[in-house]
């Protein structure tokens, strides 16, 4: 039994078969013999038979030792479970390295979300700062053009003031322009100041619409400074409410809400799908509908009652 091994046990059975094989063959050259009444050569088959069953015999005398087969099979039973603990702990170490890569991949897609987060965030601020200054830049360039026009309006208005100075004292020297230079004056005059009207008003509804698209810009990014500042509200809001439900039904790590919460959310929303359950519910709450004041009674809170801390050690041993 000491030297009992699968892998002898193995050879020995294979050689075993062999001649097991060989003997078969051996007594059908027999039958045969016999059957052609052939003597001699049945006599030369019956000795090599006879050396072929002691040589089986010898092959398989190891495994007819008190004690072997059971030794054999506790070793080959121990192999077996060597084998199934080390595919066990393959298995693993693969569940393993497959967990940790699919936790790898998943902090690599929040790393992406977040980078890809932050970089629209600052592409953001780049356009509309781009934007906003283009607008200006645009802005000022109007109101450039405004005050040139502004200015060429003075320069006309100081003109017509020069040629009446000049009129009068060439008038107290006896000197008078024709009537036809007079009105080519006027009509030039008149020409000007309608073309930088038009300017001034065509000045005007630029301004007017930049400044309406600067306008919209700031509104835009008042809008999202404030949907910024809700989302963080639902956000505080909803880690509050986990707070609260932690602290009133457990860990949802432990305990899943889903299917905790099952009874009480088909309780509380039964007057969804039914009248009667909708009136009584309407019924059961206006009995307590009462002013904050009333000595009877109280208002309903609008949330959740949360427990007290305990008031002694026994009372907090059965709460933990």
């Amino acid at each position: 039994p000491l030297a009992a091994s699968p892998d002898l046990a193995r050879q020995l059975a294979v050689g075993a078969l062999g001649l097991v094989a060989r003997l078969t063959a051996l007594c059908r050259a027999l039958r045969l013999r016999e059957a052609e009444g052939d003597e001699e050569g049945w006599g030369r088959a019956q000795a090599e038979a006879e050396a072929v069953r002691r040589e089986l015999r010898d092959a398989v005398r190891p495994l007819r030792e008190p004690g072997y087969l059971q030794a054999l099979g506790r070793k080959a039973e121990k192999a077996r479970k060597r084998r199934q603990r080390l595919q066990r702990r393959k298995q693993e170490a693969e569940a393993a390295r497959e967990e940790e890569a699919a936790r790898a991949a998943e902090r690599e897609a929040r790393i992406d979300q977040w980078r890809a987060k932050c970089i629209q965030e600052v592409e953001e601020k780049n356009r509309e700062r781009e934007l906003k200054a283009a607008a200006d830049s645009v802005l000022s360039e109007v109101r450039k053009k405004q005050a040139d026009t502004k200015r060429m309006v003075d320069i006309l208005r100081a003109l017509e003031k020069l040629r009446k100075l000049r009129k009068e004292a060439a008038g107290r020297k006896g000197v008078c322009p024709p009537p036809s230079a007079d009105e080519a004056f006027e009509n030039q005059v008149e020409s000007l100041r309608t073309l930088l009207k038009n300017r001034t008003e065509l000045y005007e509804a630029e301004e007017r619409a930049l400044r309406v698209m600067l306008e919209g810009e700031q509104e835009e990014e008042r809008k999202r400074e404030m949907e910024k500042k809700q989302k963080k509200e639902r956000e505080k809001i909803l880690q509050q409410k986990r707070e609260i439900d932690s602290k009133l039904f457990g860990d949802p790590d432990e305990f899943p809400l889903a299917q905790l919460l099952q009874p009480f959310r088909e309780y509380y929303l039964q007057a969804e799908h039914s009248v009667a359950a909708l009136i009584q519910i309407r019924h059961e709450w206006d009995q307590f509908l009462v002013p904050a004041d009333h000595p009877e009674g109280s208002c309903i809170p609008p949330g959740w009652v949360l427990p007290s801390l305990p008031t002694n050690d026994t009372w907090a041993t059965a709460v933990r």
